[in-house]
């Protein structure tokens, strides 16, 4: 396993981590997550994703449970929880001081620990002051209940500025974001946070490296007379029906025959893409089986294939590389 810094803090996470959403919880009893987490444990993985979100708050109590099933030593992973879906009450969502403070403290209960590693805004809240978002935040950090703070899916421009805030005020800045990164989605990561790699030291924690699915190639079966058929994924069925949706399963198809020649599988070569850009610090993966996981973790094998030529193979099959502005600056 190779460990990256998150942005400029002094704390290493694994190349690949592994998160619960969709899984704990829907499909992943205590023993089967256990199962999971341990066998990414034994590939080196060290940082385990969650959210106050997922399964209402049931995948952060699955993965709690197996946590303690484990008898892991709390010095030997990192765990993390997203702030913004609490509940329905009228503060138990956004990005109060309120509903941070307390949120964070539910999230501590549920996964029984006495504090998160990271904590995450889990999107931009536009009803709620950055600055009392950024005070709060803070709070959290000083109280000791986490132990650095970011956001996820926030733009350049609201990082930066509750970046300067903090900066102003003296408060512990924001440290990581979480975005969506892979083949098909590129230019917030590749482009829009370029200056906040330099300027703030930023660090990333990805989510979706395989475009929810599409890019391990396993819906280019599912597709009959234009129509998904695959069970369980009709809440894709809109996307991948749509004319981009289909093109999107054609490029990866165009992928498969390199994927043979590179010894590896569509999704470790999604994976390993993802991991060849050198401002992701990680790379969240997630399984509903333990093979799943195992397979993933063959992915760090296939980056030091990823030479500039493959690189640029890859390049012509996307056509999707994003335009810098004139006005850029690496």
């Amino acid at each position: 396993m190779e460990y990256r810094r998150l942005g400029t803090s002094g704390l290493k996470v694994s190349a690949l981590s592994f998160g619960s959403w969709v899984t704990f919880s829907k499909q992943v009893d205590i023993d089967l997550a256990a199962e999971e987490m341990k066998a990414a444990l034994d590939h080196g993985v060290n940082f385990f994703d969650n959210a106050e979100a997922y399964e209402q708050g049931k995948s952060e109590i699955v993965m709690g449970k197996a946590i303690k099933k484990l008898g892991l030593a709390r010095k030997d992973y990192i765990v993390s929880t997203k702030i913004f879906w609490g509940g329905s009450g009228p503060n138990d969502t956004g990005l109060s001081r309120k509903h941070i403070v307390e949120g964070t403290r539910a999230a501590l209960e549920r996964l029984q620990v006495d504090y998160v590693d990271l904590v995450f805004c889990h999107r931009p809240d536009y009803e709620t002051p950055i600055e009392e978002t950024v005070r709060a935040m803070s709070h959290v950090v000083d109280r000791g209940w986490a132990l650095y703070w970011g956001t996820s899916e926030w733009s350049a421009e609201q990082i930066r500025q509750a970046w300067e805030i903090a900066q102003r005020l003296g408060l512990t800045p924001p440290t990581m974001e979480q975005p969506e990164y892979n083949m098909f989605h590129r230019e917030r990561v590749e482009i829009e946070y370029a200056p906040l790699y330099r300027d703030c030291g930023l660090g990333t924690t990805i989510w979706s490296p395989l475009a929810s699915g599409v890019l391990t190639g396993k819906y280019a079966q599912g597709i009959k007379d234009g129509r998904l058929t695959l069970p369980g994924y009709e809440w894709l069925r809109k996307t991948y029906e749509s004319e981009e949706g289909r093109a999107r399963i054609e490029t990866v198809e165009k992928l498969r025959p390199l994927a043979s020649d590179l010894g590896c599988t569509l999704a470790q070569l999604a994976l390993a893409w993802t991991l060849r850009n050198p401002h992701v610090s990680t790379v969240i993966t997630g399984a509903s089986r333990t093979e799943q996981v195992r397979e993933n973790m063959k992915s760090l094998e296939i980056v030091p294939k990823l030479d500039e030529a493959v690189m640029e193979r890859i390049e012509e099959i996307l056509g999707n590389k994003p335009e810098q502005p004139r006005n850029w600056r690496p």
